[in-house]
C-alpha cells in the first residue's frame, strides 16, 4: 500500500450464488455482483452461502495492514434458507461475526454497502464510486462461512454493469462473466468500472501481458501522451528485469483518476487499485505522481504479495495481522518503487535526486524518532495509518515507509562498496523474489531468510546492522545518502519535485525554515516541527493564520516577510481565541536539494539509472 503525499463504485449487487455444501472443510460459491446503482453509492449483494453456525464479514485487509473492512457501512442485512427468513444476532465482542439461527443447505444473505461519501479517505474503506465510475471491492460485500480459509472456498464470480459502462479487472473472462477463482483471490482482485474506461496494453516482458486501465470522469482526461505509454512500457521492462521472474499470468494497473474518490494505492498479486487525482494524465504537477505510485504497487506483487511477512501472511482475514517487519514489506517496497520510478523514466535524475533530498530532510524533521525507534511505527502502524496529520513529526507516523527507502539505500550501497561494484541489491531481489514465472503464490519469510540472503549476496554483519537502524531509538535517520555519495543541503530555490508535491497535495512546505506546514485551502497549521521557530514561540497545529507583520495573510506575503529576514509575528486564531507570535528567525527560505560528497562513489547515481534493454 502507498499512501500518496498530502499526503466504490456503483450500487454494487453482489450475488454470492452457491451451490456446493461443505465438505472436508472446503466449500463452493457463486458471486454474481450488480453495479447498476453505483452512482448512488449503494452496494447491493446477494449472497447464497454453504449453510454455517456463523458468518464472518472480512476485517483485516491484505496490504491495509489493519482491520479496516468498512463493518460500520454494512446494511440491510437478511439471512433467508428454504423459504424461511432466518434469525440472527451479531456477536457482542466481535462487531465482525454473525450467528445464524437454523441455517441448513443453501443459505440466501442479502446485504447493502453504504459507499463512502467523497469526503472520505481511509484506503478502499474511502470514497470509492462517483457519477461515473466505481472500484468494487469484493471484500467490502460479501461474509463467508466461519472456520473456513479463503483459498479452501470455491467462487464462480460476475459482475453486472450500469448501462454503457465498462470494466477492468485481473479476473479471467468466461463468457459475460468470470472463471471460477478460490475466495482468497477473488478479494485479490478488485474490478474497476466507468462510463470512461480505457485499456492500454503495455507490453508482455517476460512473456506475461500488461495492461494499463484508466478510469476517469471524462474522456478528456484519459489521453495518454506517448511519453507516458512509453515510460510504462519501461516499468514493466526494468522491474521484470530486476527480479528476474514474474508471479502472475497477466498484470492490470488499475487507475482510478477522480478528485471524488479517495487517494492511495493497494496492492494485489495480478493488478493493483491506483487512486489519483483528476486530469492527473493531462497536468504536468499531478502526472510525477502516476510516476511514483505505479511503480510501488506493482513491485508489491513481488515484495509483499509473493513473499511476505510470516505476521502478515495470515490464512484467513480474522486474525489479526503483525506488522513488526514492515520495514520490509513497504520500506523496501518504497526503496523499490522510487528507484524503478527513474529507471523507467517517469523522473528525470535532477528531479530524482530532489525527491531523495526531500525523503531525507522530512526524516530528520521527525522528532518523534528521540523516543520511537522505527520498529514500533511499524508494529503499531494499524493505529499509526489513521492517526492525525497535527503533531505527525513528533508522534512519527508510519515511517517504515520513507525511512525505510533511506534504510534499503544505505543495504544497496553497502553491497557495493563491499563487492567492489560486482554485486547491489538488484542481486538480492532476484535470489528472493524471483525464481520461476508462474501464478500468483504466497511463499512466507523470517527476518532470518532476509539475512540469510543478504549474507549469499555480500557477507557482512546485516543482523546488528539492522538493531541499529530498526530496533532502536537514533536521533537521526540512517545514512543512506551520504553511503551512496550524497549529502542534503539547502538553497532558497525550491526544487521542481517540492513545487509539484505542494500544488498536488496543496500545502505550503516550510518546515525546513520556520518549521511549519500550512494547508493552502484553509489557510491552517498542518504541523509544527520540534526545535523549529515556530515551536518555540508556542504555536501549534490547527492554528489558523490570519495575518503576517500586521497585514492580512497569504501564503506570498508570508514567504516575502521570510525571505525579507526582518521581524516575524503572525497573528493567528485559535479555536475561539486570537494571538500574535513572533517568530525568532532570520535564516530565509530553505528548500532540500543533493550535493555530491567528493571522494566518496557515486552509488545513487548508478542505482537510479535504466538497466534492462527494453
Amino acid at each position: 500500500m502507498r499512501i500518496l503525499p498530502v499526503v466504490f463504485c456503483s450500487l454494487a449487487c453482489a450475488a454470492v450464488s452457491a451451490e456446493a455444501a461443505k465438505s472436508g472443510g472446503r466449500a463452493n460459491m457463486s458471486v454474481d455482483v450488480d453495479l447498476t446503482e453505483a452512482p448512488r453509492r449503494l452496494f447491493h449483494a446477494h449472497l447464497k452461502l454453504p449453510a454455517a453456525k456463523a458468518y464472518v464479514y472480512p476485517k483485516w485487509i491484505p496490504g491495509e495492514h489493519g482491520p479496516t473492512g468498512p463493518i460500520k457501512d454494512l446494511a440491510g442485512l437478511v439471512f433467508t434458507s428454504g423459504g424461511r427468513t432466518l434469525a440472527w444476532h451479531r456477536d457482542d465482542a466481535d462487531m465482525y461475526r454473525f450467528i445464524v439461527d437454523g441455517a441448513s443447505g443453501e443459505v440466501d444473505v442479502q446485504l447493502d454497502l453504504l459507499s463512502a461519501p467523497p469526503s472520505e479517505s481511509g484506503f478502499s474503506q474511502g470514497a470509492s464510486a462517483t457519477a461515473n465510475l466505481a472500484m468494487l471491492s469484493w471484500n467490502q460485500v460479501l461474509l463467508y462461512p466461519e472456520g473456513l480459509s479463503p483459498r479452501d472456498i470455491t467462487v464462480r464470480p460476475s459482475v453486472k454493469l450500469p448501462q454503457g459502462w465498462k470494466s477492468a479487472t485481473a479476473l479471467e473472462r468466461a463468457g459475460d462473466g468470470f472463471s471460477e477463482t478460490t475466495l482468497e483471490m477473488l478479494v485479490d482482485s478488485p474490478v474497476l468500472s466507468g462510463a470512461h474506461l480505457r485499456e492500454v496494453p503495455i507490453g508482455t516482458a517476460g512473456g506475461a501481458p500488461h495492461f494499463a486501465d484508466f478510469a476517469a470522469e471524462t474522456e478528456e482526461e484519459l489521453q495518454l501522451a506517448p511519453e507516458t505509454k512509453a515510460s510504462l512500457e519501461r516499468l514493466v521492462a526494468e522491474a521484470n528485469g530486476l527480479f528476474g521472474a514474474h508471479h502472475y499470468r497477466a498484470y492490470h494497473f488499475l487507475i482510478t483518476l477522480s478528485d471524488s474518490v479517495a487517494h492511495f494505492g493497494l496492492e494485489h498479486h495480478q493488478s493493483s487499485d491506483d487512486r489519483l487525482a483528476g486530469r492527473t494524465l493531462v497536468d504536468k504537477e499531478k502526472l510525477v505522481f502516476l510516476g511514483s505510485l505505479l511503480p510501488h504497487e506493482y513491485t508489491h506483487s513481488w515484495n509483499g504479495k509473493h513473499r511476505r511477512p510470516a505476521g502478515l501472511a495470515t490464512p484467513e482475514w480474522q486474525q489479526p495481522m503483525k506488522g513488526e517487519l514492515l520495514w520490509v514489506y513497504e520500506g523496501l517496497t518504497q526503496y523499490l518503487g522510487h528507484v524503478l520510478t527513474s529507471r523507467a523514466g517517469f523522473w528525470n535524475e535532477p528531479f530524482a535526486r530532489d525527491a531523495w533530498a526531500s525523503v531525507e530532510d522530512e526524516m530528520v524533521s521527525h522528532g518523534g524518532r528521540a523516543w520511537r525507534p522505527l520498529q514500533d511505527t511499524t508494529v503499531g502502524a494499524q493505529i499509526l495509518y489513521e492517526a492525525r496529520s497535527d503533531w505527525n513529526a513528533w508522534r512519527r507516523g508510519v515511517d517504515f515507509y520513507d525511512e525505510g527507502q533511506l534504510l534499503w539505500l544505505e543495504v544497496d550501497s553497502i553491497i557495493r562498496e563491499k563487492t567492489a561494484g560486482k554485486r547491489s541489491l538488484d542481486d538480492f531481489c532476484k535470489r528472493f523474489h524471483g525464481g520461476a514465472s508462474g501464478g500468483p503464490e504466497v511463499r512466507p519469510y523470517s527476518i532470518e531468510d532476509i539475512l540469510t540472503t543478504l549474507n549469499e549476496v555480500a557477507p557482512y554483519d546485516w543482523r546488528a546492522h539492522f538493531a541499529e537502524r530498526v530496533e532502536r531509538i537514533a536521533v537521526e535517520p540512517p545514512p543512506g545518502l551520504a553511503r551512496s555519495g550524497w549529502r542534503v543541503t539547502y538553497s532558497d530555490q525550491e526544487s521542481d519535485y517540492l513545487a509539484a508535491r505542494q500544488k498536488t497535495s496543496k500545502f505550503t512546505d516550510l518546515r525546513a525554515s520556520i518549521g511549519i506546514s500550512i494547508d493552502v485551502e484553509k489557510g491552517t497549521v498542518i504541523d509544527i516541527i520540534r526545535g523549529k521557530a515556530a515551536d518555540k514561540a508556542g504555536m501549534g497545529p490547527s492554528m489558523r493564520l490570519i495575518a503576517v507583520n500586521g497585514r492580512k495573510y497569504s501564503d506570498e506575503r508570508l514567504k516575502q516577510a521570510i525571505v525579507a529576514r526582518g521581524p516575524l509575528e503572525l497573528l493567528v486564531e485559535n479555536a475561539e481565541s486570537y494571538r500574535t507570535y513572533a517568530l525568532d528567525y532570520r535564516d530565509g527560505l530553505r528548500y532540500p536539494h543533493l550535493q555530491r560528497l567528493e571522494g566518496r562513489p557515486d552509488f545513487l547515481t548508478a542505482i537510479l539509472s535504466q538497466q534492462s534493454a527494453h
